[in-house]
């Protein structure tokens, strides 16, 4: 089969498109025909091995341990392991996968779940990694309500277009912060009001009851000013780089101090499991959140995929089709 694969860490220049084995199953995984794959800044993530701690985390220290990148997988069942109940070949599927940059991908069951019916695979695609952060951000920790004022910073990314829809379908009453350029978009998702991130000051707009941090870089002092006494901020981005921490230590600094004030300050590492994909699905299939699929790449342009993701230029998600 074709796979996007690399032998080190590094840029997109790292990526070379190569013919490898088709993979195998395990006993709790199945084997999925890929049709789409999304493109996150997880995948960079794991693409450059920064920041350092991501190495440490079991995917290869001096040089990456599976050398075909991408999580994101919409795609149909092939082959299952002995213990899989499941699904069979020929289920249609979405999640969480191993190495989804491919024309075949391993996936473990439990981060599996059934392709909403009113998607297609492109679209599917998109949904896994960031709707389900959105999702646990949103419900999980945010705990957003009917009535509360919601306040989404980052809200045309992935992560962000996800979050806002799903605001608004808890109840919210959404401000997005995002560029002038998007706003119109961001409009379309559903948020009641949209601030321009380089004119506007989020903090004289609040107080908010709830602000979920995804793209920005703001000051825990300056979050803080912008919530509510009893208020929730939820972390669950916002980059600056740095090859030891990247900006983690934001939410490091945010959870520590949460000790010793009034207002909940969160961060979390998404759950990639099918039971919250089950939870998306219902959503998606009400007609409550829709993936907002920018643009899609054949495979064998996926370093291109990756670099506008990097640009800032995608507006929701893109994705890699793979036919």
């Amino acid at each position: 089969m074709q796979a996007i694969t690399r032998d080190t860490y590094g840029e997109a220049d790292v990526l070379e498109l190569r013919d490898i084995a088709t993979p195998e199953p395990a006993a709790d995984e199945v084997v999925v025909q890929v049709r789409a794959a999304g493109v996150d800044r997880g995948v960079w993530h794991l693409m450059a091995g920064l920041p350092y701690p991501v190495r440490l985390a079991g995917y290869g220290v001096r040089a990456p341990k599976d050398p075909v990148i991408g999580m994101d997988v919409a795609g149909v069942v092939t082959s299952v392991g002995a213990n899989v109940t499941r699904f069979t070949p020929g289920d249609e599927v979405y999640g969480f996968g191993i190495g989804t940059y491919a024309e075949y991908a391993r996936a473990l069951e439990r981060k599996l779940a059934p392709k909403p019916a009113n998607l297609t695979f492109e679209q599917a695609a998109a949904a896994p990694v960031s709707g389900l952060t959105a999702l646990q951000a949103v419900r999980d920790h945010g705990e957003v309500s009917s009535g509360q004022r919601v306040l989404i910073i980052g809200a045309s990314g992935g992560v962000g277009s996800y979050a806002v829809q799903l605001a608004k379908a808890f109840g919210g009453h959404v401000t997005a912060v995002c560029s002038a350029a998007k706003a119109d978009f961001v409009r379309t998702l559903g948020a009641d009001k949209v601030l321009d991130y380089r004119q506007d000051d989020f903090v004289a707009s609040g107080p908010y009851d709830v602000i979920i941090d995804i793209g920005g870089n703001s000051t825990l002092g300056r979050l803080r000013q912008a919530l509510t006494k009893k208020g929730t901020l939820v972390i669950t981005g916002g980059e600056t780089g740095g090859r030891w921490l990247g900006g983690y230590d934001r939410q490091l600094r945010a959870v520590f101090l949460s000790s010793f004030v009034g207002q909940r300050l969160r961060t979390f590492v998404n759950s990639e499991n099918h039971v919250d994909l089950l939870a998306l699905t219902d959503l998606i299939e009400a007609g409550k959140v829709t993936p907002a699929v920018d643009r899609s790449f054949p495979l064998a342009e996926a370093p291109q995929a990756i670099r506008y993701l990097l640009d800032g230029q995608v507006r929701g998600k893109a994705v890699i089709n793979i036919k």
